[in-house]
């Protein structure tokens, strides 16, 4: 990475919003036009674009640009911009586009947003773009997850016309422009402005770091939290800004500007930090503070992929060329003998120290457990044990799977009557052979549909789940990535329990009463589980229970007392 000064950020905003004629005639063209519907991920990037957050940008980027920012982290004219702002389209849409049309982008409702005129298509190609964006191609990185599994097969680039701003109807108040932000700083007199992004509740450390950076630069504060979406180990979003509310009554009056910020974050460290910059830029920050680990995934225990600097060093480099000073701050660590906050390379030697990052919180507000006074402040702790409260409040999936013939079914129906018995909180039961009758009957046990009815019944245990209640569920579920989108779907509202009822083959056979298994042997039946068809083991399932040699009342013990040990009962 150079630092060549070729073409610096300045002062001006792109707005890419159509006046009223314009807009009134994009409309009626909008009509004959191919729609696009837009995911949340796109309207984030559509938001920014038009509002100027993402100036110098004027569109979706074509690929001469693209393939720029990948290979040097600058535009094919030189302009410094670390991370690709594309759209994706499925390969099946793109086979009826080409450079040089014009498309209506439209949010999932059929609301239009934009039209956007096509200069360039190209197929996209994942690795490569994880290898270079995000340094690993590794699926354990949530940007990389989502670039292999979630991006479409094809990108399109272009100059936008967008006509309305995506729809919110929470927080209103607190969704100001760029435009409208260095509006206020007129009107107040703010000359010199440190901003600072999060996407985490702020805690004591990161108030101790907001307050010394605003004495360091001289400036007030401009605080740019991440709306709408999250992360796995985020909070959601409502429960964040509640926090946010509460802690900025902490701050010295006429001090601070809290305004939510549309971005879809990448968590791609170093690239990423850079982004925050020049959209600090454009919100007309003159100091931007980067972090201890800024914009790196929480990997809970696991090694980081990045170093915890790496973004800071890579920000200084560059923060002259975009026009910000950087503040950049080591990890901010708790003194108990002092009572005390102090950055890491402030503590004397042999000092004793506690490291407590907003991960640290996450993971005791789910289990239920005490959240230390120096850690954060009991106002942030009571909003959060509003969303989140112990686990015995909590709502619950327990999700059996296993072959056919396991006893799934089985357990799941003595569990659902024992949850019957405490009464305490409302269980529904959602058995494979229920759920096909009632919410499934159309599909077929093709592999796509086996899919789709397991993501039905993940779907129906979120709502449950989310709304306080307990959800069992006992379906086949033969294959692991489906299983793992039901515990991420499931795991942002509350308990997910998965038992994986490791009964063998050889055992399931001898139980089918149906004979299925020999009709699957004799190439009567095809597609079935287990025989002609994979059923892969879970990796690392809370539970594992063999029946063979286990009664059913001595297997739903066993779950039981887990669920007891975990707090959920």
């Amino acid at each position: 990475m150079t630092n060549a000064q070729i073409t610096p950020h300045g002062d001006e905003l792109t707005d890419l919003l159509a006046d009223r004629d314009r807009a009134e005639l994009l409309k009626e063209i909008a009509g004959s036009l191919p729609d696009i519907p837009l995911n949340d991920r796109q309207m984030c990037d559509l938001e920014l674009l038009a509002t100027g957050a993402f100036s110098p940008l004027r569109g979706f980027m074509v690929q001469s640009d693209y393939e720029s920012v990948l290979d040097r982290m600058r535009l094919q004219d030189g302009t410094l911009w670390p991370l690709p702002v594309c759209m994706d389209i499925p390969e099946l849409s793109a086979k009826n586009l080409e450079a040089g049309q014009s498309v209506a982008l439209r949010d999932p409702e059929g609301f239009l947003l934009a039209v956007m005129h096509i200069e360039d298509m190209w197929p996209v190609e994942r690795r490569k773009e994880a290898r270079q964006v995000f340094g690993t191609e590794d699926a354990a990185h949530p940007g990389v997850d989502y670039l292999l599994k979630q991006v479409g097969d094809y990108y399109i680039g272009g100059p936008l016309e967008v006509v309305h701003l995506p729809l919110h109807y929470d927080y209103q108040q607190l969704r100001m422009s760029p435009a409208e932000i260095r509006g206020i700083y007129r009107k107040l007199g703010w000359e010199r402005v440190v901003g600072f992004h999060t996407r985490t509740p702020i805690h004591r450390p990161l108030f101790e770091l907001t307050r010394r950076a605003m004495r360091e630069a001289g400036a007030n504060l401009l605080i740019l939290p991440t709306a709408g979406i999250t992360h796995p180990g985020d909070f959601d979003h409502y429960t964040r800004i509640r926090c946010y509310r509460e802690v900025v009554r902490r701050y010295p009056p006429d001090t601070h500007i809290l305004n939510l910020l549309p971005l879809a974050n990448r968590l791609a460290g170093p690239r990423e930090a850079l982004l925050h910059m020049i959209i600090g830029k454009n919100y007309g920050c003159t100091h931007f503070i980067i972090g201890h680990n800024h914009a790196s995934p929480d990997m809970d225990g696991a090694a980081q992929f990045y170093r915890a600097d790496e973004a800071q060093e890579v920000a200084e480099a560059f923060g002259g060329e975009i026009g910000v000073e950087v503040m950049a701050f080591k990890e901010m660590l708790y003194l108990p003998f002092e009572d005390e906050y102090r950055f890491a390379d402030q503590v004397p030697e042999g000092t004793q120290t506690i490291s407590f990052s907003g991960l640290d919180i996450w993971n005791r507000i789910r289990s239920g457990r005490r959240i230390p006074e120096w850690a954060t402040f009991p106002e942030v702790v009571r909003t959060l044990r509003r969303s989140w409260p112990p686990p015995r409040k909590q709502g619950l999936t327990v999700f059996f799977t296993g072959l056919s013939g396991a006893g799934k079914s089985t357990l799941a129906k003595i569990l659902y009557s024992r949850f019957l018995e405490l009464g305490d909180r409302p269980v529904t039961l959602l058995d494979g052979d229920i759920v096909r009758q009632n919410l499934s009957r159309e599909l077929s046990f093709s592999r796509e549909h086996r899919d789709i009815n397991v993501l039905r019944i993940g779907f129906v245990a979120s709502e449950i789940t989310k709304n306080r209640g307990i959800a069992i569920c006992a379906p086949i579920a033969p294959y692991e990535a489906t299983r793992a989108e039901v515990r991420s779907r499931i795991e942002a509202y509350g308990g997910f329990v998965e038992v994986h009822v490791a009964t063998p083959l050889e055992e399931c056979e001898k139980r089918d009463r149906k004979g299925m298994y020999a009709k699957a042997r004799a190439g009567l039946i095809k597609g079935f589980t287990g025989i002609d068809d994979p059923y892969e083991v879970p990796q690392s399932p809370e539970l594992r229970i063999d029946t063979t040699d286990l009664t059913p009342t001595e297997a739903v013990k066993n779950v039981l007392l887990f669920l007891g040990e975990k707090g959920y009962i």
